[in-house]
């Protein structure tokens, strides 16, 4: 990761407008994102994921963020993070996510200056890469990725409503940071 760079990770479970609000912001500021590189392996490999691809989809996530960092001036935005990747790991893959890979999201979470918190008060958004679309389902991630943001205790904060009101909770975090 580039130094003196500012890291900004949009953060939350699936169907929070992840993908649109990193974008959008990034936009915004003339700064580069980082795409969740899941989505492309996903497809490359046709939704079968097993626990023995978690290693080469952190190697991914990990060549995003950087590559964005390094044409960023003052911050980057990521589009999820390798966090995300170990939570994901957790629910999908019990057990099976290399140490490596939480050590290497643990030092990622420690160099991330601002986390964007995105609620599950969106509408769902059905896509064949997403698991819990039900009530009780959008809940548990929603807690355990909370959980996750309280217990490690760097800044962050949460971005909910429709659009515009979405969006401007994001923007003036991100007026805060910089």
């Amino acid at each position: 990761m580039s130094g003196g760079v500012k890291r900004v990770v949009v953060f939350g479970p699936e169907s929070t407008g992840k993908t649109t609000l990193a974008r959008s912001l990034a936009g915004q500021i003339g700064e580069p994102w980082a795409e969740e590189f899941v989505r492309e392996f996903w497809e490359v490999k046709a939704g079968k994921i097993t626990a023995e691809d978690l290693g080469t989809i952190a190697l991914g996530q990990m060549a995003s963020e950087d590559r964005a960092a390094e044409r960023a001036q003052q911050v980057v935005i990521c589009d999820t993070d390798l966090l995300t990747c170990v939570l994901w790991n957790d629910l999908l893959f019990p057990g099976k996510c290399p140490e490596w890979v939480r050590a290497e999201a643990e030092a990622r979470v420690r160099a991330t200056d601002l986390f964007l918190f995105c609620d599950t008060d969106l509408a769902w958004a059905e896509d064949p890469q997403r698991c819990f679309p039900d009530e009780a389902g959008r809940a548990m991630v929603r807690r355990v990725w909370r959980e996750a943001m309280v217990g490690r205790g760097r800044p962050w904060v949460e971005v909910a409503g429709e659009g515009v009101e979405r969006e401007a909770l994001a923007r003036e975090a991100l007026a805060r940071l910089r």
